[in-house]
């Protein structure tokens, strides 16, 4: 019977998993390394030694209704995007609700956790941990991983020739705090991924000149979409990705590639991404292509080669002068407090099923929240792993025999596509709503719209037609939280009040008026041919 759970980091999921732990009678005790809660939203002036690094300026790429914890909703006076100083406002607000900090030892090194010698039949582990140069040694019934991806820079210097004869300053972008140093410097910003375009469009405000290389391109696109609502509650609705998983892949694409484009030609512009049918993250910057048409950004390709004051770029002879490089190279990550028998990282990903258990013990006893990377927020997606965790832990959500669950993680590795839909090509890339729905689906907490429809068609019509937001996984199941329908059929009117601060008088248009009557009615016939 597993009672007491090790829980390794206050971070987003870290304190999900507390919580989920506590509302099932659970005993989380957890180990966070640094002074605070947060993890990768907790800004320090200097980079902390095994936690995720931000600078000063990062501000939420999911929208405060789409990033929320399911059952707690952001303040509604916080923007639409929450800068970084909000959000951890809002981590202590959850915290502070549920108690939760009464469970977590602070500057508390996890230095092993091991399989204690009689596992095969307890599941027990030994987790030994140093705080302040005092070690300890603790029995567990399980342990749950929260520790991220974002700690280990990936910096491969051997990829670009003559980078040690540089006489400028290079770092990886995980060092980058404030856009200051770049004053009136020549600037090389390498990679184009959100860290990468963000400290290229902050440094262009105070640089002589900016340099943005990327190998690949990619859609960039901004965080105000039609209307000007949040890009991912236009884009994330359950109707829409039902839509793109009945399509064929080239079809899905082009429709990308051409939703993409209306804001601007990414091939006029140099960002276009080279292979349009596997999907890469886009890149959520309102400021680029400003920055692009008004000359204070420059994209360019790979590097060539790297001089002592200058960089050759690939297909271009010229020299560039070269004071700053910035190495947005990404990263990778590892557990080096587990043995590689239990956890074993290869080619960027881990053989965890559902990316959460390894599938080979023979004790499910162990978990790795949040390794993975929907297109969706992580908030949510790590509270929901932490919540289908916890009742495979309490056994009431069985899991296949590890054989099965090893041949799942194989097939998944292969990349196979089925030629549906987004092709999800890369390692730890999911669905965000299918792969949610599986997890609640399992733990009888998905959201049942047939028979919503005739108990409560308002709620099944926002929930198919609306935008994809964490209070639906919550509606129902264990831990259900009886505000989820009220926050559902609430959230537009959220969105608006915090940009809507100056109250403009509309005059009614008769022909808006058919419009709308018009929509419904199409709005009902989708509605049947969809459910009857």
């Amino acid at each position: 019977m597993v009672k007491r759970v090790a829980i390794v980091g206050a971070g987003v999921s870290g304190l999900a998993s507390i919580k989920c732990c506590l509302e099932e009678g659970l005993e989380p005790t957890c180990f966070e390394r640094s002074s605070d809660l947060g993890g990768l939203w907790r800004f320090t002036e200097h980079v902390e030694e095994g936690r995720a690094s931000l600078y000063k300026s990062v501000v939420s790429n999911s929208s405060k209704e789409m990033s929320c914890y399911p059952d707690f909703p952001f303040p509604e006076d916080y923007p639409n995007f929450v800068p970084n100083s909000l959000f951890l406002e809002y981590l202590k607000l959850y915290s502070t609700q549920f108690n939760l900090q009464r469970c977590i030892y602070f500057n508390t090194k996890v230095c092993s956790i091991t399989k204690r010698p009689d596992f095969a039949v307890s599941g027990q582990w030994e987790v030994v941990t140093v705080t302040n140069g005092k070690q300890n040694s603790a029995i567990f019934d399980a342990v749950m991983v929260c520790t991220g991806f974002l700690t280990n820079p990936h910096l491969p210097l051997d990829s670009f020739p003559g980078i040690l004869t540089f006489k400028g300053e290079y770092f990886h972008s995980r060092q980058y705090k404030h856009p200051d140093i770049f004053k009136d410097k020549r600037v090389l910003v390498v990679g184009m991924g959100n860290s990468g375009t963000d400290i290229a469009v902050e440094a262009s405000h105070l640089a002589k000149k900016v340099f943005l290389s990327t190998t690949g391109g990619a859609w960039v696109i901004s965080r105000v979409f039609d209307s000007g609502y949040p890009w991912d509650m236009i884009f994330m609705t359950r109707f829409q990705n039902m839509l793109r998983n009945l399509l064929p892949t080239p079809i899905v694409s082009w429709l990308i590639s051409k939703k993409m484009n209306s804001w601007f030609n990414h091939v006029n512009y140099g960002v276009a991404p080279e292979d349009r049918t596997q999907l890469r993250e886009p890149v959520l910057n309102d400021e680029l292509p400003g920055r692009i048409i008004t000359g204070k950004v420059f994209i360019k390709p790979s590097i060539k080669e790297v001089k002592e004051n200058s960089v050759v770029f690939n297909n271009t002879p010229k020299e560039e002068p070269i004071d700053i490089i910035v190495f947005a190279t990404g990263y990778t990550f590892a557990f080096p407090f587990l043995d590689e028998s239990v956890v074993k990282v290869e080619d960027g990903q881990a053989s965890l099923y559902k990316y959460i258990f390894p599938a080979h013990l023979p004790k499910p006893t162990l978990a790795v929240i949040g390794l993975i990377k929907p297109l969706g927020s992580m908030v949510p997606t790590g509270e929901t792993q932490a919540r289908w965790v916890v009742q495979v832990l309490k056994g009431a959500t069985t899991l296949p025999p590890p054989s099965v669950m090893m041949e799942e993680v194989n097939e998944r590795k292969k990349n196979k596509h089925s030629g549906f839909g987004l092709c999800y090509c890369k390692a730890l890339q999911t669905d965000y709503i299918t792969y949610i729905d599986d997890l609640l689906t399992s733990i009888n907490a998905k959201p049942d719209l047939r028979a919503m429809l005739l108990t409560d068609p308002r709620l099944a019509l926002s929930i198919f037609f609306g935008p994809c937001t964490p209070y639906h996984f919550r509606l129902t199941g264990p831990g259900k939280w009886e505000g989820a329908r009220k926050a559902i059929l609430t959230q537009w009117d959220r969105t608006v009040k915090v940009t809507k601060t100056r109250t403009i008088q509309e005059s009614p248009s008769s022909f808006e008026t058919l419009l709308k009557l018009f929509s419904f009615l199409a709005l009902l016939i989708a509605v049947f041919l969809i459910f009857l």
